[in-house]
């Protein structure tokens, strides 16, 4: 049996050394990595003693991209045609087929080896221009029969590299939890039967300001059909 005392040393370690440094995330271990996406653990500074996610756990891609399929976001009424694909309509899914089959059996790898004072953390980056970049990224973890996604950034805008005297203020690959920008649009879960309550309120530190959560009873989902597909950094088309 493999021991799990090394990761447990890392992840202490981890926990007293983000408590001294400056506000950021810790990474303990990486399950994915390339230029265009990542998925990896890095410990949830907001975790409190008693209050543990329900790590490691077991769980199925297929689970995970049931999930995934079913995060809905409503754009607002009011968008930007230079920036947003108007072809879609206003209430549409989070995450493209493409995006379920690829993050789906990361994210189920992660969970199976996050401890619980950890959250899985996922990024994608794609060009929109030759000097702008958009991200989506979050984290995700599991409390007791809840899967809990926070959806930091979707689709943000960054700058790819200099421009007219603007570039990037923060590197996003290291913050996958931190808002590039005030987020647009409102989240919700189809089917509505499956939503937990409403996701805690009384989070604190950088994980809680201008967040989206969504939280769903996972077990209550059927498994989504998924077709074998490599880790592909082209996402989105």
């Amino acid at each position: 049996m493999k021991s799990i005392l090394p990761r447990a040393v890392s992840v202490a370690v981890a926990i007293g050394l983000t408590a001294a440094c400056a506000p950021g995330q810790f990474t303990t271990a990486t399950i994915y990595d390339s230029p265009a996406a990542f998925v990896r653990l890095e410990v949830d500074r907001t975790v409190e003693t008693g209050r543990e996610h329900s790590h490691p756990v077991s769980i199925t891609p297929a689970q995970i991209a049931a999930v995934l399929a079913g995060i809905m976001i409503e754009e607002p009424l009011a968008k930007l045609p230079f920036y947003d694909d108007t072809s879609q309509p206003r209430r549409h899914r989070v995450f493209t087929e493409k995006e379920v089959v690829f993050f789906a059996p990361l994210l189920a790898s992660a969970l199976g080896q996050a401890t619980p004072e950890e959250i899985v953390t996922f990024y994608e980056s794609r060009d929109v221009s030759g000097t702008v970049r958009e991200v989506t990224s979050g984290g995700i973890f599991i409390q007791g029969e809840i899967l809990r996604i926070r959806l930091a950034n979707y689709r943000s805008h960054t700058h790819q590299s200099a421009d007219i005297g603007v570039v990037d203020t923060q590197d996003d690959r290291l913050t996958p939890l931190r808002s590039l920008a005030p987020q647009r649009g409102l989240l919700h879960f189809e089917p509505r039967s499956s939503m937990a309550p409403d996701p805690v309120k009384e989070l604190s530190g950088i994980f809680s300001w201008d967040h989206r959560e969504v939280a769903v009873r996972y077990r209550s989902l059927p498994p989504h059909p998924m077709t074998p597909e490599q880790p592909n950094p082209s996402l989105r088309p």
